[in-house]
């Protein structure tokens, strides 16, 4: 065996053991200092002052401050983001769909067999354009006969009124001849027999005048009723063209040529998409912030949006579901909607304090309420329920919660309410 490394190795084992566990001691040495007065000499020098004595507090703090920084280390760190709540648009959402403005079937009101050129489906059609013309068969012969017998009725008028001014005038001589054989029986000159026959002539000439007036009211009731057979007679043959009622589309095929329509057979069906409605139903809970002409918007299916205003709100629930009907008018120029699409409503009603997180800072607590947990005072944890406002591309807006409040946005699946921890802030995005 080599002596030269094994003393080499000592050497550097006694210089290491030196330089670390006997470091003041040897620092001491090479000052010439006594190792005992090491200490002193040290704190004597740091503090500038004869009085080497460190005071009890200093000691104390010292030790919560080692203390605190332990027990930092066992805490779970989260991060927290300081929230303030916002005023924003709290909007009722409901499910609905897509109606018609107008869709009527259009239908006969007389028989007859269609003589006109069938409209196809999908038509545009405007108000006045034919829909279905029926034969009219004899109905012109027949309203030239009512028209006849009007003319025939009109000209017995004059007649019986000649008639009843004929009769004034028999009853005003009658009454002249009265009068004259009643001064003359007075004064002696004529006798009871003549007065009396008098006084029937009168009676008589009034028994005519009343004939001849119930006359001349047959007779106008006869004009009356001539003058109705011809417009009865000239609205048959109105009713022979069926023509479209508003501006639209025809929904159905316009009845075929030759076809024989009674009155209730429908003719066409006519449908009107611009403006559309979109109806939903709104909860009884929900109802009361609806308002008439507030601003609305509905996504379809499709993916198509389109907005609108509030038209009308039922008054009346369902009584199956409780719920109240609601009704937003929107433009529809291209006719690119449909009806009877379905729809997601979004009606917008006062605005409300919320506060926007991300999702993922949503959880559940034990008994499976939804919310968020918050730092409170002491770095405590906190589980506030929430109410899910909004839910955009970047985050969600919660209602439910303080003006302000420091929401855990990191870490909240790992802590419970009651727990400890070790936060870290931040700020959020604008």
């Amino acid at each position: 065996m080599r002596l030269i490394p094994f003393l080499t190795a000592v050497v550097v084992s006694a210089v290491l053991y030196l330089a670390v566990f006997e470091r003041d001691r040897l620092l001491d040495f090479s000052r010439g200092a006594p190792a005992g007065e090491s200490a002193d000499a040290t704190a004597g020098a740091t503090g500038g002052a004869t009085d080497t004595t460190v005071p009890d507090n200093a000691t104390d703090t010292a030790q919560d401050t080692s203390a605190k920084d332990a027990a930092q280390g066992d805490l779970i760190g989260v991060v927290v983001l300081r929230s303030q709540a916002q005023t924003i648009d709290s909007a009722i959402k409901l499910r609905g769909q897509t109606r018609a403005m107008r869709k009527v079937q259009v239908r006969a009101e007389t028989s007859g067999a269609v003589i006109s050129e069938p409209l196809r489906k999908g038509a545009f059609v405007e108000p006045g354009d034919v829909l279905c013309k029926l034969d009219p068969g004899t109905r012109a012969a027949l309203l030239a006969q009512a028209k006849a017998a009007l003319a025939e009725a009109r000209a017995r008028g004059p007649e019986a009124e000649a008639r009843l001014e004929e009769a004034k005038a028999v009853l005003e001589e009658a009454q002249i001849n009265y009068n004259a054989a009643e001064k003359l029986n007075e004064g002696g000159y004529t006798s009871e027999t003549t007065l009396l026959a008098r006084a029937a002539g009168v009676r008589g000439a009034e028994a005519a005048i009343a004939s001849t007036q119930a006359g001349l009211e047959a007779t106008r009731s006869g004009v009356e009723a001539a003058q109705a057979t011809v417009a009865g007679a000239e609205r048959e043959i109105e009713l022979l063209t069926i023509t479209v009622p508003f501006k639209g589309l025809l929904e159905t095929d316009a009845a075929e040529l030759g076809s024989l329509l009674r009155p209730g057979d429908l003719c066409a069906e006519v449908i009107q998409l611009d403006p559309l409605k979109v109806v939903g139903y709104i909860p009884e809970t929900e109802v009361a912030r609806a308002r008439l002409d507030a601003p609305a918007g509905a996504r379809l299916a499709t993916g198509e949006q389109v907005s609108g205003r509030v038209s009308f709100l039922s008054r009346s629930a369902d009584p199956t579901t409780r719920t109240f009907e609601v009704e937003i008018t929107v433009p529809n120029p291209a006719l690119s909607i449909r009806d009877g699409q379905t729809a997601d409503i979004a009606i917008s009603a006062e605005g409300a304090q919320a506060h926007k997180v991300p999702q993922s800072a949503l959880t559940l607590n034990n008994e499976g309420r939804l919310g968020v947990r918050i730092v409170g005072d002491g770095d405590i944890v906190r589980f506030l329920p929430v109410k899910l406002l909004r839910d955009d591309i970047d985050g969600v807006w919660l209602g439910g919660l303080p003006a302000h409040a420091d929401i855990i946005v990191v870490g909240q699946d790992f802590v419970t309410e009651g727990v400890h921890v070790a936060p870290s802030y931040r700020e959020p995005t604008p």
